[in-house]
């Protein structure tokens, strides 16, 4: 194997990239570490998300396909109806389509991506 490769960050697209860095700042307890008109970079505990300005953003129909969701995030909590609560209190938009809601809940941030809240099934979330 070559050059060693590792993650360095998720990174969103947003026509209000202020807001969506605020709404995962609240969410996640992150820091903005770094900040232009264009880029918004998140610190959390080893992990990097970062949000950049797209003007003609278009958020994801989820559940449709017509505009696909591009990608998700799963975060872990403790408690669903706890992380559901903190969710909602930051912005977050429960989704209409549920497909599992007693394993998982489906939101939707301020710029429309869907994410997901899940009981980890691994050591790590207390």
């Amino acid at each position: 194997m070559g050059a060693k490769i590792r993650f360095g960050a998720v990174s969103l697209d947003s026509a209000e990239p202020r807001r969506l860095a605020e709404f995962y700042r609240d969410l996640l307890g992150f820091e903005i570490r770094y900040e232009s008109q264009r880029l918004i970079v998140l610190q959390g505990d080893g992990v990097m998300v970062t949000v950049e300005r797209v003007a003609d953003h278009r958020a994801p129909d989820w559940p449709g396909n017509e505009v696909p969701k591009q990608m998700h995030l799963d975060l872990f909590v403790a408690d669903l109806d706890d992380g559901e609560r903190a969710a909602i209190a930051c912005g977050a938009v429960k989704a209409g389509f549920q497909p599992a809601p007693d394993q998982w809940r489906v939101f939707l941030d301020p710029s429309g991506h869907p994410f997901c809240l899940t009981v980890s099934a691994g050591p790590g979330i207390d």
